[in-house]
């Protein structure tokens, strides 16, 4: 079945350009709240689930053996811009297990937040794993390595004991299996699963609420989801997505997007999970979806439904800075 449009691209008065997607809301005991589309449909989560992928940091005890806040936590669930506070915490992450930034397998890339990739061209620097989005996550599964006196080289790979940790966690959080024949490589070199997008939606329920939990995984569950909804910066950064959302409603909504159109997120309050897929991969779209459902999700808070379909209906600016157009959820998203 096709997916409905869900996000239209105003310029002016006429509709430029349309995106098609998913939802998928579910709560802890797997009862579906909302589906839109096809959510039986394995998708890529990409970075939306580093929240789930950081259990095993908490979990072994990684994160109080190296003093972890909650910056730190919020940086290993985190896609960061790259911005010289991202930068420092994931340093002195890894500084703590006895670590650098060669250690770091993600790879490398400039900065995506522009007044940080110019301040460093500017100073004649060159970028390092550290400015990776990835980085605090990295720094997080090496920090668990050392932790538990695994050798921590390719530790990127599907083989290695760090990622076996991590695919069991992803495993028992959404019900869904996590195999070879579902396996592919994220951006940043570790493991992908593509498995049903309503998945991510029961475990991102899972972990707001760590119903279905043992102890140990319900601590970790609630301190992490805590970390990012307390320092939404270090989950993002400057103007992005999932820090306008975090802000809108401070430690009551927890909110993660990755690539490709994907974007899970959880309300505590309410014991839900969501998952949306925006199909073209469009991250503009994913992220307009996903705030629109949360604001049909808290619509009885009237004031913070009104900031999130603000955020929902992004405007679309000229290079002057005119509003020229914005994006606009359709009815299947009221």
């Amino acid at each position: 079945m096709a997916n409905p449009v869900l996000i239209e691209v105003l310029r002016g008065a006429i509709v430029e350009s349309a995106h098609r997607g998913a939802v998928a809301v579910f709560d802890a005991d797997g009862k579906p709240v909302l589906e839109i589309g096809d959510t039986s449909k394995p998708v890529f989560p990409r970075s939306a689930v580093k929240a789930i992928q950081a259990l095993p940091l908490v979990e072994t005890g990684a994160a109080d053996a190296y003093g972890f806040g909650n910056r730190e936590l919020a940086l290993a669930c985190a896609s960061h811009s790259g911005e010289p506070a991202h930068v420092e915490v994931a340093r002195s992450m890894l500084a703590r297990a006895g670590l650098d930034g060669s250690a770091l397998e993600c790879g490398v890339h400039w900065p995506s937040n522009h007044d940080a990739e110019i301040a460093l061209a500017r100073a004649g620097g060159s970028p390092n794993a550290l400015h990776n989005n990835c980085s605090g996550k990295h720094s997080g599964f090496l920090c668990t390595c050392v932790h538990l006196g695994i050798a921590h080289r390719g530790y990127v790979r599907p083989d290695h004991a760090l990622q076996e940790m991590v695919r069991d966690a992803m495993q028992a959080v959404t019900g869904a299996v996590h195999g070879p024949d579902e396996r592919a490589v994220d951006g940043c070199s570790i493991p992908t699963y593509a498995v049903p997008l309503r998945s991510f939606a029961l475990g991102f329920a899972r972990m707001a609420t760590a119903q279905g939990f043992g102890p140990e995984r319900a601590k970790a569950a609630k301190r992490l989801l805590s970390a990012c909804m307390a320092e939404p910066f270090f989950v993002a950064g400057t103007g992005r997505a999932d820090l306008l959302l975090m802000e809108a409603a401070p430690r009551r909504i927890f909110a993660k997007g990755g690539a490709e159109g994907v974007h899970c997120a959880a309300i505590p309050e309410l014991g839900l999970g969501i998952a949306v897929k925006c199909d073209d991969g469009a991250g503009r779209a994913g992220d307009a979806i996903a705030a629109a459902v949360l604001a049909r999700l808290l619509r009885a808070d009237e004031a913070l439904a009104a900031k999130l379909l603000e955020l929902a209906n992004a405007p679309i600016e000229s290079r002057i800075g005119a509003k020229v157009g914005a994006l606009r959820p359709t009815p299947a998203l009221n």
